[in-house]
């Protein structure tokens, strides 16, 4: 129902062409869809509490996942980790090239390098063959808070211009090896310095771009800045993947990511529930009740859209742009409306019970109708 709202020309975003490559078997970049990552904090070497942890990610619906591969014992860790995940996994190197290579024999699907510590010329020259005898893609990592020595001194301070230079001094290499199988990454905690520097980077090369604030806070500060930061840039068309990079558990990562996704409707996961802030009209307690069906609803994977308004004001004209609605109304019961239309009243103390035997209905016809190309 709501999907064909996501046609009209105002809500059209055009995104940057990029080349299209490979994390295992997720693409990125071309013409495929706008992957959302998250990573572990567990200790990695810690096999049972890594896998865990992959798992909790993948219901959440990450695409990929990355985990950090500070020591042997991580690497040695990793074969495991990637036999047991359903999504690559992608391997992060930082200090030292070595974790790199053996990275890339445990079965890693991709390779995150930081240009600013990974070492000499020579050294990263042997992590892209070490990639390219395991068919892993990489990914150029630069941050704002770990740029090379001589950018820091010819700039002064960390900038766009010293991050985008970063980025393409470390991609000539790797063409300059014939390896094309590379994604890149400038990001800085601040908003303006983040959004400015991807923006000159997505004129100079074409290769897919991962996006995201890094370090930006708590759930709640760190959601707002990744909002903004990332916003912009998808709004402009750039970002073939991203993460959202949250001081909180790596799940609510994924389901921000897909939240900022839908909200641009660039990609489409689960129940979208629009809601009223609620106020003195409202007919039953319309923020516990989002609340509730918000967890109620969280193992739903199926597009669709349902809207819970707490009275007449806004509600039935919402609903006609919903799956499942319901609105407020008087004398303890509301109005309940199924693809646009009122349906039928129910009582505020048996809604979400009902509501949700609804919405799992519409899911599951939406799951058997034959799916249009996209």
């Amino acid at each position: 129902m709501s999907e064909t709202h996501a046609l009209r020309p105002w809500r059209t975003i055009v995104r940057r062409k990029s080349r299209k490559i490979r994390v295992g078997s997720v693409e990125v970049g071309g013409d495929a869809p706008i992957s959302v990552q998250s990573m572990t904090n567990t200790l990695t070497a810690d096999a049972a509490s890594t896998i865990d942890q992959v798992r909790q990610l993948e219901e959440a619906g990450a695409d990929i996942v990355r985990v950090s591969c500070p020591d042997e014992a991580s690497t040695a860790a990793l074969s495991q980790i990637v036999k047991a995940s359903k999504v690559p996994i992608v391997a992060d190197i930082h200090f030292h090239y070595r974790r790199g290579i053996e990275a890339a024999k445990a079965g890693a699907a991709c390779l995150r390098i930081n240009p600013g510590n990974i070492g000499s010329p020579d050294r990263v020259r042997e992590v892209i063959q070490a990639a390219r005898d395991h068919g892993c893609s990489i990914r150029i990592g630069v941050n704002a808070g770990s740029l090379e020595s001589h950018l820091l001194e010819k700039y002064g301070e960390p900038c766009p211009d010293a991050m985008v230079e970063s980025a393409l001094d470390h991609a000539r290499i790797l063409q300059d090896h014939d390896f094309h199988e590379f994604k890149i990454s400038v990001k800085a905690s601040d908003l303006f310095m983040t959004v400015a520097a991807y923006q000159m980077l997505a004129e100079a090369i074409d290769c897919p771009l991962h996006i995201g604030v890094t370090e930006a806070g708590g759930q709640r500060i760190g959601t707002v800045k990744s909002s903004i930061g990332m916003g912009a840039l998808l709004w402009a068309g750039i970002g073939d993947t991203l993460r959202v990079s949250l001081a909180a558990d790596p799940v609510e990562e994924v389901k921000v990511g897909f939240d900022l996704l839908k909200s641009l409707g660039l990609r489409h996961r689960g129940v979208n529930i629009i809601a009223c802030p609620s106020c003195a009209r409202q007919g039953f307690d319309v923020i516990r009740t989002v609340e509730t069906l918000e967890a109620r609803l969280a193992h739903i994977a199926t597009p669709m859209s349902l809207s819970i308004i707490g009275c007449v004001v806004n509600g039935p004209g919402e609903a006609l742009m919903t799956d499942v609605g319901f609105t407020g109304g008087g004398k303890g019961s509301g109005m309940v409306y199924l693809a646009g239309k009122a349906d039928h009243k129910m009582d505020n103390d048996r809604m979400v019970d009902h509501i949700v035997e609804l919405v799992e209905q519409r899911a599951a016809e939406l799951e058997r109708a034959p799916q249009s190309p996209t």
